[in-house]
This record gives C-alpha cells, structure tokens and sequence, in this order.
C-alpha cells in the first residue's frame, strides 16, 4: 500500500455501493475494481455521468472505487456520489457547485417491495363480481 494521503468517501444508488478513494494526481485516472474506467464502464453516456463531477475542479486526482451491487448505471450514479462526497473533504469551498448540480443528493428511488394479496408492488389481481 502506498504511503500516499487518500480522502475515503462512499456513494450509493439503488442497491450499488461504490468505496471510493481519491488522491491528488497529474491527472484524472479513474480504477473500478481493478480495471481500467474505460474498460468496467463502456458506454459514453456512463462515462460522461462520473466524469461531470470534475467539470468545476480545477485539480486532478486519481480515483480508486470498489463497487459492488445494483447494475453498470446505479454503480455508475453511486461512484458519481462517491467521488463529490470524497472532494468535499477535499475542499469544503466545492459544496456550493457540487450542491447546486445535485451530486451531494443520494438519489433515494428504489423498487418497492411487493406486498401480500397483490401480483406486484401495486398491482392487485383483477376483480370480478362473481
């Protein structure tokens, strides 16, 4: 392990959860589990999503993610999360930008649970007279 100084934050989505570390870099370099960010997220649109966190930031930083659960786009939101969370403590003067693009919200929409005596979570079985 390097002896390097990591700002540790965690981001979540649905059911994904990303650990993420960030360091101060030359430039923005992002692992996900081992593998490289342009080979574990491969559509654009994902790519996009994560790396519009560092629109406003002048400095650069090499990112390190555990993910696990939920699908590839709730992991991609969740590492979003992750990394505004982990600039923050980094600077606290970025909250002002980051709050007002809505990366500090954990987005809260999950399924809902499917309850007794209906087909899905609100889907009641077709009524008939007799």
């Amino acid at each position: 392990m390097s002896k390097e100084k990591y700002l540790e934050a965690v981001g979540r989505r649905k059911t994904a959860i990303a650990r993420v570390r960030i360091t101060p870099a030359t430039k923005v370099a992002i692992t996900a589990n081992g593998k490289e960010f342009e080979v574990y997220f491969p559509t654009q649109e994902l790519r996009r999503t994560i790396l519009s966190v560092f629109n406003d930031v002048p400095e650069k930083f090499h990112v390190s993610a555990k993910l696990i659960g939920g699908g590839i786009a709730g992991q991609a939101v969740a590492l979003r999360h992750g990394i505004a969370r982990a600039l923050l403590e980094y600077d606290i003067n970025l909250r002002g930008k980051l709050k007002v693009k809505g990366f500090l919200k954990r987005d809260p929409r999950a399924k809902e649970r499917r309850k007794f005596g209906l087909k899905k979570a609100r889907k009641a079985p077709k009524w008939s007279k007799r």
